[in-house]
């Protein structure tokens, strides 16, 4: 008759992390993970859907949708703003760029 060894695996805060960080957890219902990720401090992943604890189409739903499409709208603002600190810098002209432009026009 064999016998089947038993041996027992510690798991860290880290790899606890990791493994919430790679999907929800499958044996775990909904408050249980959200436990586990509070207790750890393991975020969700970014592409998760936001819960929404109001009831639907409640006043404080509709309240905090409009503070998301404010938020929303002041952060495209600012994208928009920043935007043209991103463009190329104009070119500065050099005295060979302007000495070979006049070289090509007197050969025109």
């Amino acid at each position: 008759m064999e016998t089947k060894k038993r041996s027992t695996a510690v798991v860290t805060e880290a790899t606890a992390q990791a493994a919430l960080r790679r999907g929800p957890a499958r044996t775990l219902t909904a408050e249980e993970e959200r436990v586990l990720r509070m207790r750890v401090g393991a975020s969700p992943a970014r592409t998760a859907p936001l819960e929404r604890a109001a009831p639907e189409r409640s006043d404080l739903e509709i309240e905090l949708l409009s503070y998301e499409i404010e938020a929303y709208m002041k952060w495209r603002a600012r994208e928009e703003a920043r935007a043209p600190s991103r463009a190329a810098p104009a070119a500065r002209p050099s005295r060979a760029k302007e000495k070979i432009i006049r070289a090509l026009r007197k050969k025109a």
